[in-house]
């Protein structure tokens, strides 16, 4: 099968990075005890990997998607009678098809904004319903770490989140599909906007940063994991052949090989929307924090360039500049883009327009 032409649709468009793939080819050899049970030492080593950077007060299970990281992880922490409160553009929200409404049965409280973050003032109205028998529960703030707008949340502000839903009796949950990437933009480490700032339960991506498959949830508190291996198995995420999953994410978290491939993606995205503020028929609609660039350009141009390069527009509801009709697109970077990607991709910008 041809390859389509690297675009820069989603870096979950993008294929696995060697190093992925050789822990793959090592793994793959000889019998290991299924679903990580018994003496499977591949699962066990994986585990201490993730104790390094995030502490020993941890609790650790794989699944296979982060959709299932997000829901199985979320739903562990409330009743079907309680309420999610999430960004309007959350994953979790619009993304999962209506899973989290399916499989926790419980309410999302959406909060519009533009940035795609929240703050604790956007989320105190929602406290009123606390107590009042007629209304969803609010329990679980939920927020995406790279936003689904490309922004990414400091240390402080994920404080303030925490420190409020805790005050509140409320947990807080981070969707991590990005965790890679925001890290590598603030300059620091996992525990530093996880651990140490209050996090409750997080959904820990690999495969938008060089992963073939898997995801994590990660609990910082034992014992608000107590018995979550059932719901991940009633949720149909207990992977087999878990091997192939703990593997990926040893060698993933063994020499920064998480950090190489998040700053690569990072820095092209930063060469892109540099060329791109260049070219006055475009503009930058966004903060570009990490991998992904948000663009203004016009609609007619949009089909043009995808036959090449493709992408997805991000909102549909043209805005004029002038006369001119004008749609937001995204464009994500992946481990991969090469700077002859970018090149290829402004040349025919320039051309076209």
């Amino acid at each position: 099968m041809k390859a389509i032409k690297k675009g820069f649709a989603s870096d979950n468009w993008s294929g696995v990075c060697p190093e992925i793939m050789e822990a793959l080819a090592d793994i793959n050899k000889g019998h290991i005890f299924a679903y990580g049970e018994g003496e499977e030492e591949v699962s066990q080593t994986a585990f201490r990997k993730f104790e390094e950077h995030f502490g020993k007060d941890i609790k650790v299970f794989f699944v296979y998607n982060g959709t299932a990281a997000n829901v199985l992880g979320v739903g562990h922490l409330i009743n079907s009678y309680q309420a999610i409160v999430a960004a309007h553009s959350a994953h979790l929200n619009e993304d999962e098809c209506g899973a989290p409404e399916k499989f926790i049965g419980a309410k999302i409280l959406e909060i519009h904004t533009d940035n795609g973050k929240i703050v604790p003032e956007q989320v105190k109205p929602f406290l009123s319903s606390i107590g009042f028998q007629h209304h969803s529960q609010p329990k679980v703030i939920s927020i995406s770490q790279v936003t689904e707008m490309g922004t990414v949340y400091t240390k402080e502000e994920i404080k303030a989140l925490a420190d409020f839903a805790h005050e509140n009796n409320m947990y807080i949950h981070m969707d991590g599909a990005r965790i890679s990437n925001a890290v590598a933009a603030l300059n620091t480490d996992f525990r530093n906007i996880t651990t140490d700032v209050g996090v409750d339960v997080l959904s820990f991506g690999g495969t938008k940063n060089g992963l073939m498959f898997g995801e994590v949830v990660i609990f910082f508190n034992k014992k608000l994991a107590f018995d979550f291996e059932y719901a991940r198995k009633q949720g149909m995420q207990l992977h087999s052949k878990m091997r192939f999953i703990a593997s990926q994410f040893t060698q993933y978290l063994t020499d920064d090989l998480w950090r190489k491939n998040a700053e690569i993606a990072n820095n092209m995205a930063k060469k892109l929307a540099k060329k791109i503020s260049l070219i006055p028929e475009l503009s930058i609609s966004n903060k570009v924090e990490a991998n992904g660039v948000f663009v203004l350009m016009p609609s007619e141009l949009i089909p043009k360039l995808q036959k090449h390069y493709f992408f997805h527009v991000w909102k549909e509801s043209p805005v004029y500049e002038g006369n001119i009709p004008m749609k937001e697109v995204r464009l994500m970077c992946s481990w991969d883009t090469t700077k002859e990607d970018i090149d290829g991709f402004i040349d025919l910008i320039l051309e076209l327009v």
